[in-house]
C-alpha cells in the first residue's frame, strides 16, 4: 500500500474487510442457489428446503446490500418458476 496519510490506510484497510465480508456472502447466495437446481433437477423432496433457505440467503444479502433489491428479487423470481415448471411436470 503506497498511501501515506493514516486515514487513507484505515479506509484501504476497512474496504478490505468489507470487500471479503461480501465476497463471502455472495459465495454463500451462489452455493445455495446451486444446491437448490442440484436438488430440483433429481426432484428431490428436499428441494423446497433448499428453495426456502436460498430466498433466506438472497434477502439478507440485499438487506446488507451486498446485491440490489431489484437482483434479489429477479433470482427469487427466476427459482421459484423454475421449482414450479418442475413441479408441474410431475
Amino acid at each position: 500500500m503506497a498511501k501515506k496519510k493514516t486515514s487513507a490506510e484505515k479506509r484501504h484497510r476497512k474496504s478490505e474487510e468489507r470487500r471479503l465480508r461480501n465476497k463471502s456472502v455472495k459465495s454463500s447466495v451462489k452455493t445455495s442457489v446451486k444446491k437448490f437446481v442440484a436438488l430440483a433437477q433429481k426432484k428431490d423432496p428436499q428441494s423446497e428446503a433448499a428453495l426456502k433457505e436460498m430466498i433466506k440467503k438472497l434477502d439478507t444479502a440485499a438487506r446488507k446490500g451486498i446485491i440490489t433489491k431489484n437482483a434479489a428479487g429477479r433470482k427469487k423470481s427466476r427459482m421459484q418458476k423454475y421449482y414450479n415448471s418442475l413441479k408441474l411436470a410431475q
